[in-house]
């Protein structure tokens, strides 16, 4: 059954009671969605179970002391954990909205490194239907990781890969993976049903019928979606891209998702590749087979994006559809710059998102957004692109697109919203001599992406840089063996 939509389930597996106190906070960005917003210094931020209680000055205890005094809701007196944030930027935790978490096994594979997408997808896909539970288990949990300590506190995940004979729990996988490295989870079921025998691009062994298909989409749903904005599960529907399932697939997933009221989402326009083929199959571009096939509307997202014409932009705009934009992968794979500037001059919604870590090759989100920056002032000039421009993209536009915006969600400190948050200190040298705008040196300056602290609903789920919910180097060391594994299942 669908949980019920006033609660959220890890608040029954963590204290309501527990109290977070961030002190004297050198400075806050509350909400990089309003582009005349302020940002404040020197307050204190509380957090009570998984919520922003309250954010203020003079709130609480000495710092890294046991606070003293009466019990009040509404300060930070008897809080378990008083931080000293004086040294510290804190903005609303990140949202990266495409990612394939499977692709941390096979980064910076030499056949590949200057392949262009159809033919990097056609070597990697030998290697991809090797994929095991161990392999989805860990392979998640790497990427998560590496998003938390760089300060993303919820992502979703394209798994659209379904090598045959897979027995287990894909998603369950995936989200055990979540609640043990403690990261806020809303991956879209993905698929693919054409294959090389039906013109497509992946092998037979990979692809899945749409009958299975849409019977798993619907279990995945009813299994693991929360609609609460607050929500640490949700669940979204994903065929992969229009060179990889047939139009009937791409319909029915989008009538299914519809009536969950989940999101959507797909590859487009990434490649002249991808409108090539299009044209040559259908006749059409690939947002114009979008509107046919009932994928468009405020429900939706594609990622990259880059090949939109002026007359498709003005089709984003008037459909609301959204772009998840990934500056480091284009780069990667030589696919072209979209035209993020003026798709957010039209209003349309454009996040961020890291990709899959084997077009990347990481999953540094920090950097991700110094990449989408500056990538924008190469077509556009030095003024294509502020600072809080690329901090809205990474908050509150990513917490649009993945169903968390409103009261009680993420992407802005206030009170009652969740308590996710990236904590960064730049009292250190990679920030020497950047304080003059402290905010906009964690993408002028720094070299060192990582986190001081990451808060995930109210945890801890970074300090000092390191991950709290997983031994690090344990989870490396099995990564690099199924790593290996993978490419010698692949060369035999």
């Amino acid at each position: 059954m669908t949980p019920s939509e006033d609660r959220n389930p890890s608040e029954d597996r963590q204290s309501r009671e527990d109290r977070l106190l961030l002190r004297n906070c050198l400075l806050v960005l509350p909400d990089p969605g309003d582009p005349a917003g302020p940002t404040l210094e020197g307050v204190d931020i509380l957090i009570e179970g998984c919520r922003i209680s309250r954010v203020g000055r003079g709130l609480g205890a000495p710092a890294e002391g046991p606070a003293a005094g009466p019990p009040s809701r509404r300060d930070g007196s008897e809080a378990q954990r008083v931080i000293d944030a004086s040294s510290c930027v804190v903005v609303p935790g990140f949202v990266n909205t495409h990612h394939h978490f499977y692709q941390v096994l096979t980064r910076a594979l030499p056949a590949v490194q200057n392949a262009k997408l159809f033919r990097w997808l056609v070597y990697l896909y030998e290697v991809w239907r090797h994929i095991d539970p161990e392999a989805v288990r860990v392979s998640s949990a790497v990427a998560m990781g590496e998003l938390l300590k760089t300060g993303c506190t919820c992502t979703t995940d394209h798994h659209y890969l379904y090598p045959r004979g897979f027995q287990a729990d894909l998603s369950g996988l995936q989200f055990e993976a979540a609640d043990e490295v403690g990261i806020r989870f809303a991956p879209m079921r993905g698929s693919m049903s054409l294959s090389k025998k039906d013109g497509g691009l992946p092998p037979d062994s990979v692809v899945q019928s749409q009958d299975e298909i849409l019977r798993d989409s619907r279990r995945v749903i009813e299994a693991y979606h929360d609609p609460a904005p607050g929500a640490m599960r949700k669940v979204g529907l994903a065929p992969c891209s229009p060179f990889s399932v047939t139009r009937e697939l791409m319909v029915e997933t989008a009538r299914l998702a519809r009536s969950y009221n989940v999101r959507l989402h797909t590859h487009l326009a990434e490649t002249d590749d991808e409108d090539a083929y299009c044209e040559r199959t259908y006749g059409r571009r690939p947002l114009e087979l979008m509107e046919e096939w009932e994928f468009v509307g405020q429900d939706v997202s594609y990622a990259h994006g880059i090949w939109f014409d002026d007359r498709e932009l003005e089709t984003l705009q008037r459909t609301g559809t959204a772009v998840c934009h990934c500056p480091s992968s284009n780069m990667r794979l030589g696919s072209g710059i979209a035209r993020v500037k003026e798709m957010l001059e039209k209003g349309i919604t454009v996040s961020l998102a890291v990709d899959g870590s084997a077009s990347n090759d990481s999953s540094d989100f920090l950097g991700e957004m110094r990449q989408a920056l500056f990538l924008q002032r190469v077509r556009y000039g030095a003024d294509a692109l502020s600072v809080r421009q690329v901090f809205a993209m990474a908050t509150t536009m990513g917490a649009r697109v993945l169903g968390f915006d409103g009261p009680g969600g993420i992407g802005r400190i206030a009170e009652g919203q969740a308590a996710d948050l990236a904590v960064f200190d730049v009292k250190r040298l990679e920030y020497a001599g950047a304080l003059a705008d402290p905010l906009a040196a964690l993408l002028l300056a720094g070299s060192d992406h990582r986190t001081r602290w990451t808060i995930v609903n109210g945890r801890i789920v970074v300090e000092n840089g390191a991950l709290t919910g997983t031994a690090e180097g344990s989870l490396t060391e099995q990564a690099n063996r199924i790593a290996a594994r993978l490419r010698g299942a692949a060369a035999g």
